[in-house]
């Protein structure tokens, strides 16, 4: 059995795409995935399933979704060692005194090259910044989330990916929840 972290991107965000995480976990257990356990309302599902591959686990997931609520959520899913690398390659933890409230990730479908950050143009953004590292961007807002352009729709749309973005605090259980699976 593999563990799988399934992000999905936009579900119960001001009014859109809205389900209960329970009905969630009923859709996804019928279909056949395991011990099924979702964190919080945004979109965050771990699934057990013979199936190893991050890509077919979603693909899955993004279907009985669409068959089940009508959604066309994107569906990015990974491991506990991307979660892992996630939590240990983050460049914006060396630096004193961060504000971890401030520090976000934005997980994308496909692995990016450094120099792909040249094409977020993120310095019309600052004082936000940005790292890329493989299917990550590592992002830390000067003011808040809620308070910029460089939101996941402006990643989407420049690089050409699906992306999704979570708040440290998330990533940080999501790793906790990893290791006690």
């Amino acid at each position: 059995m593999t563990t799988h972290l399934a992000l999905l991107r936009g579900i119960n965000v001001s009014g859109h795409n809205m389900m209960k995480m329970e009905a969630l976990k009923s859709c996804l257990e019928a279909f056949g995935f395991q011990n099924v356990v979702t964190y919080i309302q945004s979109g965050n599902v771990f699934v057990d399933t013979e199936e190893e591959s991050t890509a077919a686990v979603g693909f899955k997931i993004k279907q009985e979704i669409f068959k089940e609520f009508g959604h066309e959520v994107p569906v990015i899913v990974i491991n506990k060692a991307d979660l892992e690398a996630c939590f240990n390659n983050n460049p914006f933890l060396k630096e004193k005194e961060v504000d971890l409230k401030k520090l976000y990730v934005a997980f994308v479908s496909t692995s990016l090259r450094p120099e792909n950050i040249n094409d977020l143009k993120i310095s019309q953004f600052k004082p936000d910044e940005a790292r890329i590292d493989g299917n990550r961007i590592f992002i830390k807002y000067a003011v808040g989330a809620g308070k910029t352009r460089f939101d996941q729709k402006y990643i989407e749309k420049k690089l050409n990916v699906s992306a999704t973005i979570r708040n440290w605090n998330t990533v940080t259980q999501l790793l906790k929840m990893y290791e006690e699976r």
